[in-house]
């Protein structure tokens, strides 16, 4: 009898410990303070969506320039990629394509009014030129239920220069507001993006938000944000 009742007590201790170790941190607050993170993020930026196509840096109206050979190697890589992805989006009715008079080998591109209404553009004046990286966006992450939380702890005795506990929260989550030109254009942008492919309205999508537990217990994160696919390249060091 007296072997039952410590076994119950360490039933006990180890339940409340437990309970103390998540604390209020249940599924529901996670998804909570998830949702809250894509307000956020919705609140805050001018982006036209939460899925975002890299087209590169360019300055729109553009006119198509060939590789020279005097070119640095960043200019060589994103001319690879306007290759790609303006002729793309020009097929899709993002942007319009006209060749040029005299050099048929070469096109101009300018944004349509469709394109206007998806195009996001960031504007990077911390070096020498101005870097103009224009993307496509669409679509509205809506938060689904937390499917698993997985509690790790990185400690000094562990081996680890430091300690922190860190949460690791899987939930589900459905995209609305994805327009036509996404719909229709499907299997093209899979051809040339990664590793994200089209989100379509009817589907359900998994994702993982690391938390990390601070002063007092409070949680953080800085991982929600836009989800910027950019175009398969031949090169991994872009």
């Amino acid at each position: 009898m007296k072997l039952n009742l410590i076994k119950i007590s360490q039933l006990i201790i180890m339940v409340l410990t437990i309970s103390t170790l998540f604390g209020c941190y249940n599924k529901e607050e996670f998804k909570r303070k998830i949702k809250d993170g894509w307000d956020e993020v919705h609140a805050s930026t001018k982006l036209k969506g939460d899925f975002c196509y890299y087209v590169g840096d360019v300055k729109f109206p553009y006119t198509d320039e060939p590789i020279l050979e005097d070119d640095i190697q960043w200019d060589i890589w994103n001319k690879g990629k306007l290759s790609k992805t303006l002729p793309l989006f020009a097929e899709i009715g993002l942007l319009t394509r006209e060749p040029v008079e005299g050099h048929p080998e070469l096109y101009h591109y300018e944004v349509t009014e469709l394109g206007e209404k998806y195009r996001y553009q960031d504007i990077d004046r911390t070096g020498p030129r101005p870097i103009y990286e224009n993307s496509f966006c669409y679509g509205q992450i809506v938060v689904g239920d937390v499917t698993d939380v997985e509690k790790n702890e990185y400690t000094r005795a562990k081996g680890y220069s430091y300690n922190q506990t860190n949460f690791y929260v899987t939930y589900n989550y459905h995209v609305i507001n994805v327009p036509d030109w996404v719909l229709n254009s499907e299997n093209k942008l899979n051809a040339i993006y990664e590793p994200i492919t089209v989100s379509l309205p009817e589907k359900t999508y998994r994702d993982v938000v690391t938390f990390y537990v601070g002063k007092g217990d409070k949680l953080y994160e800085n991982s929600i944000h836009y989800k910027l696919i950019k175009p398969i390249t031949s090169s991994s060091s872009e």
